[in-house]
């Protein structure tokens, strides 16, 4: 009885050394998220361990564990009807509202779902929510794309998944069939997801053959650049829920297909360091010095590198791709970019991604509305209803579907 009350306390100690992690008072929520950062590192270290002893690629068993009892079949409701099709070979899941309206045609949304190009998915009971609570305050078709995975493929794969699918979309037959008003549509997508819904806005904006156009970008605390691991927000906020900037580097390491090894010269910057020629000039495109406001720089200062680790670019060159990192794209191409959402978190390592892309645009002429949340984390909207609810999440959620129904 004696050991069972000893092995007990053991565990009980062990469980409060796991769940516990010091958090800001200002942060949303701080011990309900504690406690969902410990399930998601929980079945982080479940996954790599399973991968160590052969079961399976990490990754692969994480989007087994995550999707497991997250996976919804297309189930209409009263307001929205959800189908799901194909577009050019790519997986879709539509949501279409049904209440009537006035307008003769909808509003249409192609939506990218975030997961660090490797998880979740339009079929999600997260997106899935999300994607119908946009479809119904907007009254639009909401064009949900379930983009190829990681490890299954890597960069540029996911995008040009992504590009195949919005284009299929944007065909006038395609449009007409779903009702949709083709000067009225928008792309949006939250982490990866926002990677690839500005990365595609670059590219259709420079596709001349495109008969219709974006209206609207809408970018939920994006990803978009590989060449700083060290502005303030990733300084910051390096081992916050629910991306630490470790977890971020090696997603992208997965992303574009490199070496693991390289992992501790992204943390320390040595892949654009003085010595690595080719990352200078794109450098100074996010030198966050000058683009981001002194409250966000705090105390924090620029790590660049004198002598480095050149073999990084020379072995993933795809981190000096414009489609991989869209904040680096030159100013021209800037200025062809539709009016844009910028939604940003306190308490994320991705914020300063998305302050640079909106100080970047507004500096090429392009309107933006720039909405940063002072208690919020990486990942937040998708907590907004029951069993995982945030207050946060329900304001992120509200705010980005209003500013989308007033605009779109």
């Amino acid at each position: 009885m004696k050991c069972a009350w000893i092995l007990l306390s053991a565990l009980v100690a062990f469980g409060a050394y796991y769940v516990y992690a010091p958090l800001p008072s200002s942060i949303s929520e701080p011990w309900k998220l504690m406690f969902l950062d410990a399930v998601f590192r929980g079945t982080q270290d479940l996954s790599n361990l399973m991968h160590y002893f052969g079961f399976g690629h990490h990754l692969r068993v994480l989007n087994f564990i995550s999707g497991y009892f997250d996976k919804l079949d297309a189930e209409s409701c009263e307001n929205v009807q959800v189908t799901d099709t194909v577009f050019d070979g790519i997986q879709i899941r539509i949501f279409d509202p049904t209440e009537a309206h006035d307008e003769a045609l909808k509003r249409g949304i192609i939506y990218l779902h975030g997961g660090g190009w490797a998880l979740g998915g339009a079929r999600t009971r997260s997106y899935d929510q999300l994607c119908r609570a946009v479809a119904e305050g907007v009254n639009a078709v909401v064009v949900s794309i379930e983009y190829r995975l990681l490890p299954d493929v890597h960069f540029p794969e996911q995008l040009n998944d992504a590009l195949h699918a919005t284009k299929y979309f944007l065909r006038p037959a395609v449009l007409a069939e779903f009702s949709v008003d083709p000067s009225r549509i928008a792309i949006s997508g939250d982490s990866a997801g926002g990677n690839l819904a500005a990365a595609v806005c670059q590219q259709l904006a420079q596709d001349d053959y495109a008969v219709n156009k974006i209206k609207l970008q809408a970018l939920i605390y994006p990803v978009l650049q590989v060449l700083d691991f060290n502005t303030p927000s990733y300084q910051q906020n390096m081992d916050m829920p629910i991306l630490s900037r470790y977890v971020m580097a090696r997603f992208w390491l997965h992303y574009l297909n490199g070496n693991y090894n390289f992992i501790h010269p992204l943390l320390v910057n040595n892949h654009t360091s003085f010595d690595v020629n080719q990352a200078v000039a794109l450098r100074e495109r996010l030198n966050w010095s000058s683009l981001l406001p002194s409250g966000f720089k705090k105390h924090y200062k620029p790590v660049v590198q004198r002598m480095g680790t050149p073999q990084v670019i020379q072995e993933i060159p795809a981190m000096l791709d414009v489609r991989a990192s869209p904040l680096i794209a030159e100013r021209e191409n800037l200025k062809l970019m539709p009016k844009t959402y910028i939604l940003t978190c306190e308490y994320d390592v991705l914020r300063d991604d998305g302050l640079m892309y909106a100080k970047r645009l507004e500096e090429a002429g392009i309107e933006v509305t720039y909405d940063h949340y002072e208690d919020g984390f990486h990942g937040c909207m998708i907590f907004a209803t029951w069993p995982m609810y945030f207050s946060v999440g329900a304001r992120t959620r509200a705010n980005y579907i209003k500013w989308l129904d007033d605009n779109l």
